[in-house]
């Protein structure tokens, strides 16, 4: 089938939930994917920071086609060896000393917050329910998650939401402090905001927080979902701040693009969850388990990790150098991997010209392009990406 063939079968029977690109994707090698004309982009969205070893990495392939031939699925009534290694690999590897599986984002939140809620319950504190998240915050579009992003675009259709959820103000701690009380049962927080804008937190804003927390008995929750697992140069994208949570939710690269999503938590919050608790039928699959911890054990390498950060550094000075150059780029935000250049206008255009020239980004609110392309990405990849945007740039003040 054709380029328009193929979007118009998806137009007549998938759900018009998205807003899809001009281009029909067929294949992906490395960096690259390639479109039903065989057009050639280069990924910057990578699946929304899910492909960090690209695409086609031949260990993650290799694992997974050994799992599936042993063993797909089996649920979690019965305990599989992928799962249960790769737990052991996600605590020794962060604060945790247990871990949830589930197959998303926003279902991790979900855990996140039911695991929360009941910590609080078996300390005898039944009016404990209420959650402090932030601005811009983005945390997923289940009915929990979605109490917890604050943008009317997202939420307005669907009230009434969670009821329960205070929101302060993002890098404000004098914010959440006067919002945070007794019956506070959680702070939710991004370490650094990956879809409201590429916003990192200060670190006495973090590591207040979890003060904060500790004097109001309260957890603290990390959302990692997009800037944890290497993103930011660090395994965990709170790691520079010297704090931890109390749960973690992780998600996106974890499957090396499989399903695969992870509520991270402290033994204090573990002894509190019973089974029938919380459950999820295709949580920890033995297949992306298998996958996942091959992805694990190559982005928790120093060596890896130090590759995103060189990386990090390049494309840092590059898009500087495109601030200062272009009057229509505010800021550039980010760390590592993942980056933000706000504009004072829409950025629609330079992402339409971006595809124009062979290159694939994305979003992070009307005025913000983002850039989280594969962690594998080389200086001379980045080098086209900043030339590409450096004339979409120049056309859009035109």
């Amino acid at each position: 089938m054709n380029t328009a063939e193929i979007q118009a079968l998806d137009s007549q029977y998938v759900a018009p939930t998205y807003a899809r690109a001009p281009f029909v994707i067929e294949r992906g090698e490395g960096v690259y994917v390639y479109d039903t004309d065989g057009k050639r982009y280069i990924d910057c969205v990578a699946g929304i920071a899910v492909n960090a070893l690209g695409y086609g990495d031949p260990d993650v392939r290799a694992a997974v086609a050994d799992q599936m031939a042993r063993l797909t699925h089996i649920s979690n009534l019965y305990t599989s060896l992928p799962q249960a290694q790769l737990a052991k690999m996600l605590v020794e590897r962060s604060f945790a000393d247990k871990v949830f599986f589930c197959n998303s984002g926003a279902e991790a939140m979900e855990a996140a917050i039911k695991f929360a809620r009941k910590w609080a319950h078996v300390h005898g504190q039944t009016d404990k329910t209420e959650f402090v998240a932030f601005s811009h915050a983005f945390h997923g579009r289940t009915m929990g998650a979605l109490a917890l992003t604050p943008r009317s675009y997202y939420q307005d259709a669907f009230k009434p939401l969670m009821p329960g959820v205070s929101i302060a103000e993002y890098n404000d701690l004098g914010s959440a402090e006067a919002l945070v009380n007794e019956r506070t049962c959680a702070v939710v927080v991004e370490p650094l905001q990956g879809e409201g804008g590429v916003h990192p937190a200060e670190p006495v804003f973090l590591q207040g927080l979890r003060a904060l927390c500790t004097r109001a008995n309260a957890l603290l929750i990390f959302d990692e979902v997009q800037c944890g697992l290497a993103r930011t140069g660090t395994l965990w994208a709170h790691e520079p701040y010297g704090v931890t949570p109390d749960l973690m939710a992780l998600a996106k690269p974890l499957g090396g693009g499989l399903p695969m999503g992870a509520a991270l938590m402290t033994q204090a919050v573990a002894d509190c969850v019973a089974p029938g608790d919380h459950a999820s039928t295709f949580g920890a699959n033995p297949a992306i388990c298998a996958a996942a911890k091959v992805v694990l054990s190559k982005l928790s390498a120093p060596e890896f990790l130090g590759h995103v950060r060189e990386m990090g550094a390049f494309l840092q000075q590059n898009l500087a150098g495109l601030q200062s150059k272009h009057r229509s780029i505010r800021a550039v935000r980010g760390r590592g991997l993942i980056w933000g250049i706000e504009a004072d206008r829409d950025v629609a255009p330079v992402i339409e010209e971006g595809y124009r020239q062979g290159l694939i980004t994305c979003k992070a609110g009307a005025n913000v392009v983002r850039l989280v392309p594969p962690l594998v990405i080389q200086q001379a990849e980045l080098s086209e990406v900043v030339a590409i945007l450096d004339r979409a740039f120049g056309l859009l003040e035109d």
